[in-house]
């Protein structure tokens, strides 16, 4: 029979809070109902939120933690990691050597190996000026001039050329050199801009 007064509620609602407490054994599985209870919904919730099949689930977690082929997109959401390594943007193609490069090598290698009688380095280097970039001029100031060849073996020629560099080997006394000019802006003239030994 149905309870219709305030006062019957209240008793009805007392009885079941007090229940826990009549005995040890009652608030024990009162404890353990209540970790059932919040378990299950811990387990129900996520599988009611999310539609897709827990088999699924499993296996894009399983393709995600495979590393990517090249080329191929993760199976799963968006990568912000390209797939192919972007082409430099300021990539010299190859191209023929100019015949001011190959002009400015032989003036150059020819100054180079013709110090001042008296090896001043300021002299040297203002002879080299008109032919090396001076960012080239300054690292050039450490040099003493008495350590360069005396002497040209072989003629210049070069050995790899691009748009805007071009390598070339020149022969002297103490073995094959490399120099290698680059174009300068905005002039667009050809300037020595660095040499070691060659292998």
């Amino acid at each position: 029979m149905p309870i219709r007064t305030n006062r019957g509620r209240a008793a009805v609602y007392r009885s079941l809070w007090g229940w826990p407490m009549r005995s040890p054994t009652h608030l024990v599985v009162t404890i353990v109902g209540f970790f059932a209870l919040v378990v299950t919904i811990g387990v129900i919730v996520p599988r009611v939120l999310d539609p897709r099949p827990a088999a699924q689930t499993g296996v894009a977690a399983t393709t995600s933690t495979q590393p990517n082929q090249v080329g191929v997109l993760p199976s799963s959401g968006q990568s912000n990691l390209p797939t192919k390594l972007p082409s430099p943007a300021n990539s010299a193609s190859a191209a023929p050597p100019e015949t001011d490069a190959q002009l400015v090598a032989e003036l150059w290698a020819e100054t180079w190996i013709k110090p001042p009688a008296n090896n001043d380095v300021n002299k040297w280097l203002e002879q080299l000026k008109p032919y090396t970039t001076d960012e080239f001029l300054a690292q050039m100031a450490t040099i003493d001039p008495r350590n360069v060849p005396n002497k040209i073996t072989e003629k210049v020629k070069p050995v790899k050329s691009t748009t805007s560099s071009i390598d070339f080997e020149v022969g002297t006394n103490i073995g094959k050199v490399r120099i290698t000019l680059i174009k300068v802006q905005p002039d667009g003239k050809w300037r020595v801009n660095s040499y070691t030994k060659a292998d």
